[in-house]
């Protein structure tokens, strides 16, 4: 419900335990009336909020919530140190317990956000506090090892070294270290890839000592600290309704349907699933030279308002009464609304050349048993809760191979090769491989597959490349 007055804003601070201060910016409208909260925490600096793909924390305000952006501990405005989520659990507890003293509220909460605040939202509903009642976490990690830092065992190098500079580059800036941040924003355009070892640059050791990124990269097995950080053990006992959102091209996906099919499968209360034709960011029509159309833009802020409007003010929206899974489909271009990803209509894509491919764009193909791909999904390892791609294709897609063999290569035998961990296997070409020497092999035959720019389904380029980065 539009709200008449007009919005004020207002700077705050929690005073942790701690010690800890925690700036926040309060929107609300300029009335009395009693209000439910919105939350959103992160690192970023609290002006931005997220409106890289959300509507402004106003927009909210506008629509009779008290909106609260926070930063996080060692961020923005907020006083203490920055460490990777370490302290998002305790600080969330207190944030929730903190929001509830704003006057005019109504006592209850709840949370938005992607990426970093996806994962804090996660991190603050682990402690089951009453007033929090529901939550809406876009773009996550549901196992933090294998969603996030590592993908079948290997360390997610492009990612996590973007990341670790972006945040180095910051923490730089807020220390008043010029020198610093203008060498690490220059490293986080151009990304020090080539470095004697370029999964360890000079960088990142002399400037950043403290990333999280020296951790992670050394931390290669899914042991206990990872299983500390991880939303999929930390909220065995949770339950919420939860409005899961995620992208087509975005590389959380994976822990986005995790969480969302763990939840759908225990939960008591709704949960929701909404993929767009999206990366990490923006949430727009486009994504590289593939324009999917004016349908394509982000519906998530109308809808997660009605999603907040029943569980937070207990009015009754058309959300609800429709199927739980509200996925785009690319080739069509068209939203669908599903009951659960279908299964029948799984595809396995081939490789196919016959030998010209390093060469020629018309030479390699994609190639499919069936002419008839209306309505299917395509599956990198027959399992939607890895990676599912809609899609609408014809049966044979020009690509670009380099170095590769005469034959057709099953792309499902070498997503699930990259995951084994002992013993022999045979590809399409009736090679034998151990799983050691699959490393130059697949590298060799696969990590340079381009697609032919006219490709209407750019997913298929992220599908070879997670089967390859993986090894």
């Amino acid at each position: 419900m539009f709200n008449p007055h007009p919005i004020k804003k207002e700077t705050a601070s929690l005073i942790t335990k701690d010690g800890i201060s925690l700036a926040a910016d309060i929107y609300r409208p300029d009335s009395r009336e009693s209000l439910p909260i919105l939350l959103m925490r992160q690192p970023y600096g609290k002006m931005i909020a997220s409106t890289v793909v959300y509507a402004h924390p106003s927009w909210y305000a506008r629509q009779g919530y008290i909106v609260v952006i926070q930063d996080v501990q060692g961020r923005g405005n907020s006083t203490g140190n920055f460490n990777l989520f370490a302290h998002e659990i305790s600080d969330g507890l207190e944030t929730i317990e903190w929001v509830l003293t704003i006057p005019n509220n109504t006592g209850v909460v709840g949370m938005y956000g992607f990426s970093y605040q996806g994962m804090t939202q996660l991190y603050a509903a682990a402690n089951g506090h009453a007033a929090l009642k529901t939550i809406c976490p876009a773009m996550i990690a549901h196992d933090l090892y294998r969603d996030w830092a590592y993908e079948n065992e290997a360390f997610n190098l492009q990612y996590n070294l973007a990341w670790a500079i972006q945040l180095a580059a910051e923490t730089a800036r807020l220390k008043g270290d010029e020198t610093a941040y203008q060498k690490l924003w220059a490293a986080s355009r151009n990304l020090p890839l080539f470095d004697p070892i370029a999964a360890s640059p000079q960088i990142l050791q002399d400037l950043a000592a403290d990333s999280f990124y020296h951790d992670w990269i050394t931390r290669y097995l899914p042991d206990d600290y990872w299983q500390n950080l991880s939303p999929q053990h930390l909220l065995k006992n949770i339950d919420l309704p939860m409005l899961h959102i995620g992208g087509w091209f975005d590389p959380h996906l994976r822990g986005t349907l995790s969480l969302y099919q763990e939840m759908q499968a225990r939960s008591i209360y709704p949960q929701q699933l909404i993929i767009g034709a999206w990366t990490h960011l923006p949430w727009g029509r486009k994504v590289g030279e593939i324009d999917y159309g004016q349908e394509a833009i982000s519906p998530v802020d109308k809808m997660q308002l009605q999603w907040f409007d029943y569980f937070l003010k207990g009015q009754e929206t058309e959300l609800l009464k429709n199927p739980p899974m509200y996925l785009f489909q690319m080739g069509s271009n068209q939203w669908r609304y599903l009951e659960k990803f279908p299964r029948e209509n799984q595809q396995i894509y081939y490789l196919a050349s016959q030998g010209l491919a390093n060469l020629r764009e018309d030479e390699g193909k994609l190639s499919v048993p069936s002419s008839n791909l209306s309505n299917s999904f395509v599956m990198v390892d027959g399992s939607p809760a890895t990676r599912a791609i809609p899609s609408a294709v014809s049966t044979t897609v020009p690509i670009s191979s380099r170095d590769a063999a005469p034959g057709s290569y099953d792309l499902t035998k070498f997503a699930k090769a990259s995951r084994i961990s002992s013993g022999r296997i045979v590809s399409s070409a009736n090679r034998a491989m151990t799983p050691r020497s699959l490393t130059t092999s697949i590298l060799k035959e696969f990590l340079n597959v381009r697609l032919h720019k006219t490709l209407p389904i750019m997913a298929i380029k992220t599908k070879l490349y997670i089967n390859t980065r993986t090894l």
